[in-house]
C-alpha cells in the first residue's frame, strides 16, 4: 500500500509513519512545511527508501493532483495545532486548517481516494455533557474569543468531507482526537502533559492555568495510531466520524501532581490566571471526555496504555 501523510514531520505523523512502514510493502509520501513539524519526528526512517519527504504548504501547493493520484491512503493530519499558536495566530489557523483541506479532500475526491481526516474534540465546544458522543449538538464559543477559530475552522473541515461524501461518495472518514499525547510531543504550542513533564524533569514549578479543576482524557499515540491504521482498512467507517481517546479523566491540578509524583520531582504547582497564560477573557473547555462506543463497536478498539505509561514515555523522550 501507498500512503500520503499531510503533516507527516508532526508529532502524531511522525508516529503513524513509523507504524506504516514497519509493514515491509508499504510506502509513505509524506507533506509537511514544516512549520510545526520536526524532521527529527522522522528520524527512525528518514533513510528509508520506501519514504518521499515533500517539503510544501497544502494551502498552495503545486503537485498536489500528482501527489494524491499515485497513492492508495490519505491521512490528512496537517493542521494549525496547539491553543498557544491558535490566539497568537486566529488568520493563520483558519487559513490552514480550511483552505489547507480543501485542497486535499478535493483531490480525493478528483481520484476517488481513501482519506482520513484529523479533527479534534475542541469541536464540542462549551458543551457540559460527561461524555460527548459524535452525534451530539455542538456549542461553539463567540468569534470575538479566537480561542474558538480553531474549533469552527476543524469543523468546516468535517462538513466539507460529509458533503463529499453524500454529494460524490467520498470514502472519508473524521477521526475526532482527544488530547493524544506521548514521545516527541512538543509543549512549546501550549501541550499540557510534555510542557508539565519537562518542567519536572528539570525541577521547575508546573504552571497550572486557570483554577485547574477543568479536566481531559489522555490518549497514548501509539494508541492513537492503532485506530488510525484499523479505520483505513475499513470501508463501514466511510461517512463517518469516530471518537479517538482514553475514559481515564483526570483535572489539570491532579495530572500535575502525578506528574510530580511519578518523576520524584522537587517541583511545586503554582496556579495562572488565563489571562495572564494567553489572552484577556480566554475561555476554555472545563470538562473533555469522549464517548468511544461507536469505535469500540467498528474495529475493536480500546486504549492499551495508561496515564503512567504516557508520563513515562513522555519523560523518557525528554531526558533523551
Amino acid at each position: 500500500m501507498r500512503y500520503l501523510i499531510t503533516g507527516g514531520a508532526g508529532f502524531i505523523g511522525g508516529h503513524l509513519t513509523e507504524a506504516l512502514l514497519k509493514e515491509a510493502n508499504n510506502e509513505v509520501v509524506i507533506i509537511d512545511n514544516l512549520s510545526t513539524g520536526l524532521m527529527s519526528n522522522l528520524r527512525s526512517v528518514i533513510n528509508d527508501k520506501r519514504l518521499q519527504f515533500i517539503e510544501a504548504d497544502i494551502v498552495d501547493m503545486e503537485g498536489m493532483d500528482d501527489c494524491v493520484k499515485n497513492v492508495d491512503v490519505i491521512y490528512h493530519l496537517a493542521a494549525a495545532v496547539g491553543v498557544e499558536l491558535v490566539v497568537n495566530e486566529p488568520a493563520k489557523t483558519i487559513v490552514t486548517n480550511v483552505h489547507g483541506s480543501e485542497n486535499v479532500i478535493n483531490a480525493a475526491v478528483k481520484f476517488d481516494k481513501r482519506i482520513i481526516i484529523a479533527s479534534t474534540s475542541e469541536v464540542y465546544g462549551k458543551s457540559f455533557k460527561e461524555k460527548f458522543s459524535e452525534t451530539d449538538d455542538l456549542l461553539i464559543g463567540c468569534p470575538t474569543h479566537s480561542r474558538w477559530s480553531y474549533a469552527c475552522s476543524k469543523l468546516l473541515d468535517e462538513f466539507y468531507l460529509m458533503a463529499h461524501y453524500h454529494s460524490h461518495k467520498l470514502k472519508g472518514t473524521v477521526a475526532r482526537f482527544f488530547n493524544t499525547v506521548g514521545p516527541r510531543q512538543t509543549g512549546k504550542y501550549g501541550m499540557v502533559v510534555p510542557r508539565f513533564v519537562a518542567s519536572a524533569v528539570e525541577g521547575k514549578d508546573l504552571s497550572v492555568y486557570g483554577s485547574g479543576t477543568q479536566s481531559r482524557c489522555f490518549c497514548h499515540v501509539f494508541d492513537t495510531v492503532r485506530a488510525l491504521i484499523a479505520l483505513a482498512d475499513c470501508p463501514e467507517s466511510h461517512g463517518g466520524i469516530y471518537n479517538i481517546g482514553s475514559h481515564h479523566r483526570v483535572s489539570i491540578e491532579e495530572l500535575a501532581g502525578l506528574i510530580i509524583a511519578q518523576l520524584n520531582s522537587s517541583s511545586k504547582i503554582m496556579k495562572i490566571s488565563y489571562d495572564e497564560a494567553y489572552e484577556k477573557g480566554f475561555e476554555d473547555m472545563m470538562h473533555r471526555a469522549p464517548d468511544t462506543n461507536a469505535i469500540e463497536a467498528l474495529i475493536d478498539w480500546k486504549t492499551k496504555l495508561s496515564l503512567s505509561d504516557i508520563i513515562k514515555d513522555v519523560a523518557n523522550s525528554i531526558q533523551k
